[in-house]
């Protein structure tokens, strides 16, 4: 599962975004990998690691409404309906 969100630019700034991604492991366990930056230039990327698919979906939703209440709007999602 894929979530793209987005910041509209503030005069001469390029966008911000974040990505969450959740991909399932090797050992039976979920990866949720959040990527922040601006458009153009470096970005930070963060895993964090879950024992069920159940606690990195709902670590997932979590993140996405924290970026949702900042301003950021959902421009992309791929993957499995988020509730």
């Amino acid at each position: 599962m894929r979530l793209l969100l987005q910041q509209r630019p503030d005069g001469n700034e390029a966008p911000r975004f974040v990505q969450l991604q959740l991909q399932p492991d090797l050992l039976g366990g979920w990866t949720l990998l959040r990527e922040t930056g601006q458009i153009g230039s470096r970005s930070t990327l963060r895993r964090e690691q879950f024992t069920d698919q159940a606690s990195a979906l709902l670590a997932l939703e979590v993140a996405r409404d924290a970026q949702l209440k900042r301003g950021f709007q959902l421009v992309f999602a791929q993957g499995e309906a988020v509730r």
